[in-house]
């Protein structure tokens, strides 16, 4: 995993960027960032305008200027503003964890699953349903962050234990291990409790659907901290690329880096688990295809990351909204399907290219 032949993948991103020149080497990565983010802009701008009532561009751009109280204002402002922002904080949020779990672990086939950190957090919730009968978000979202807390403390005390500290391999492996403790803990308490398996099952698959202003309210502080945290560890997540040693001979401190990535993983999968579900592909997908464009500076995928993924989960979202109209079909079910033959390809065509 974490050996030199392991760190290949990440640094061999940054190999056809780096024979560039400088200054169009900083212009792609400025242009990608603004693509990025019109991307973004476009997917969210469907998410307002298409459901199950479809609603023209100039509708929905009157809706946001002025809420004049009609029909489509009240569609747009109470179900698909909440909605559509949340997704962006979600699809943020698991995409700046993604980046950072492969950053920690120096696997570019990581993802926020591999440290159990998105099991915890969905012990968490089931265990406040089938235990203490709480279906509100506000609730559910403390359970879930205790959850993750939980995981990612077990994680780490595990890999910290013995000789050499918290190494990529042994996080990963007592991530392995957690993550496998706690989902038999989830699939046990929801077996032995039919009302709760009913309420959990569309949640447990990933969806935007129940998404209001409170799951906003919620999660934004948590995303927030998450992200700053993710953002101030670039330098010394750079530094992890060239392995302990070398990070350490450039001053990065190692144990403390890996230490404040986990908690910034663990806040951001809480946070993002509570609202949407424990949705699966985002966090690995979006970080590789992020290194592909911008190369492996975490100062450019970061990002570039936490842009692309909620543009991903945006589009899923829509995606699903029309393929079975008037029903949906969950966003966690059209990234797996969809996504994964696309990261498929992506890796296929990147393996013809670097060989």
């Amino acid at each position: 995993m974490a050996t030199e032949a392991g760190t290949a993948p990440l640094v061999q991103a940054d190999v056809q960027t780096e024979k560039q020149p400088r200054g169009r080497r900083g212009s792609t990565r400025t242009l990608a960032v603004a693509g990025a983010l019109l991307l973004l802009v476009v997917a969210a701008m469907l998410s307002l305008a298409i459901g199950s009532r479809a609603l023209p561009l100039d509708v929905v751009v009157d809706a946001l200027r002025h809420d004049d109280g009609s029909t489509a204002a009240s569609v747009i402002w109470d179900v698909r503003v909440p909605r559509t922002l949340a997704g962006i904080a979600a699809g943020a949020a698991l995409g700046v964890a993604g980046a950072l779990i492969q950053a920690l672990t120096r696997n570019p086939l990581a993802d926020p699953g591999l440290l159990g950190i998105n099991a915890g957090a969905a012990a968490g919730v089931v265990l406040s349903i089938t235990a203490l009968g709480i279906t509100s978000l506000w609730a559910s979202v403390w359970f879930a962050m205790a959850g993750a807390v939980v995981a990612g403390l077990l994680v780490y005390s595990l890999a910290s234990g013995g000789r050499g500290g918290a190494t990529p391999e042994r996080l990963a492996l007592g991530g392995a291990v957690i993550a496998a403790v706690f989902t038999g803990i989830s699939q046990t308490l929801m077996l032995l409790d039919a009302q709760a398996l009913d309420q959990l099952r569309f949640w447990s698959v990933g969806s935007l659907a129940r998404a209001d202003s409170g799951t906003l309210t919620t999660i934004t502080p948590f995303v927030v901290v998450g992200l700053v945290l993710a953002l101030a560890l670039v330098r010394p997540l750079n530094a992890l690329a060239l392995g302990d040693d070398g990070a350490r001979a450039l001053g990065a401190h190692v144990d403390r880096t890996r230490f404040l990535g986990l908690a910034a993983m663990t806040v951001l999968c809480g946070a993002a688990t509570s609202a949407v579900g424990p949705l699966v592909f985002v966090g690995l997908a979006v970080p590789h295809i992020a290194r592909m464009i911008v190369g492996a500076d975490q100062r450019w995928t970061l990002p570039l990351s936490m842009l692309l993924a909620p543009a991903l989960l945006l589009f899923a979202d829509v995606l699903g909204r029309v393929v079975v109209r008037p029903d949906e079909l969950d966003a966690g079910v059209v990234t797996a399907v969809v996504g994964a033959p696309v990261f498929i390809a992506l890796v296929r065509y990147r393996r013809a290219v670097t060989g």
